[in-house]
């Protein structure tokens, strides 16, 4: 059976986000994969990374994350919380991620979540990475929520490109094998509109909840976000001259 991971970041579980994640875990359901949850408030999850967290971090007085990271994974001794969130990313086909963005980025629980379980040694290795990830065939989608309205998130908007704010975060996942599809963003959610504006928000919100089993249907073919291949780079990791720019992030001198 297929199985779709939900990884939820939003501590209010009445916000349209919880709504939005619940219209996945339900349109997954129906069409035939079993669900798995990581509601990270709910979780209580501690987004710190630190030495604390493994019994052996500290090695002449140093602690080197990484490394702690690796032996934990090699012993089978990464922390609880830890390995439960690797067991669910392991066995999951699809991972569907719902989450506000905050000053710019996704919520620092989230940010958390990706620095404690993406584990040195259990999801990626220096040889086992990008185009070789250890999750090769996987599938990530974004469903985000500005409060900024779409002129303000667009690409020459004041708030700045909503596909560049995420783009750390796709690109993480590409780090460890996934296929990043384009993000699904709705605009303008946030709780200070009064009058026609509120019962506008309402209806469109209520209009994406009952519309998502379809667009969740159509998951296989949904386009994806384009990544260099590691051929396009050089022995030292710089873009090779005659390869394609997909994102300011990574492109040719100008």
């Amino acid at each position: 059976m297929p199985r779709t991971l939900i990884v939820l970041a939003h501590p209010e579980k009445q916000s349209f986000n919880s709504s939005w994640a619940q219209a996945s875990a339900q349109a997954s359901q129906t069409e035939g994969h079993e669900v798995m949850w990581s509601d990270l408030y709910a979780l209580n999850f501690d987004p710190s990374e630190k030495a604390d967290h493994y019994a052996s971090a500290r090695k002449d007085g140093y602690s080197d994350v990484l490394k702690a990271q690796e032996d934990a994974a090699d012993t089978n001794s990464l922390p609880e919380d830890v390995a439960q969130e690797i067991a669910k990313i392991r066995a999951a086909d699809r991972i569907i991620f719902h989450f506000p963005i905050w000053w710019f980025a996704p919520p620092a629980i989230l940010k958390g979540w990706c620095d404690r379980v993406f584990a040195q040694g259990a999801l990626h290795t220096i040889d086992q990475r990008f185009d070789n990830g250890m999750c090769e065939g996987k599938t990530v989608l974004f469903c985000a929520t500005t409060g900024a309205n779409s002129a303000e998130s667009a690409f020459n908007g004041k708030e700045g490109d909503v596909r560049m704010l995420l783009w750390p975060l796709a690109y993480t996942l590409r780090y460890l094998g996934f296929d990043v599809l384009e993000p699904r963003v709705l605009h303008g959610i946030h709780g200070y509109h009064e009058g026609a504006n509120e019962v506008a928000l309402k209806a469109r919100l209520r209009s994406e909840l009952e519309g998502h089993a379809q667009t969740n249907s159509q998951f296989e073919s949904l386009p994806k976000i384009v990544f260099n291949a590691d051929t396009e780079f050089d022995a030292e990791g710089s873009l090779l001259p005659d390869a394609p720019s997909h994102s300011h992030f990574i492109r040719q001198k100008s």
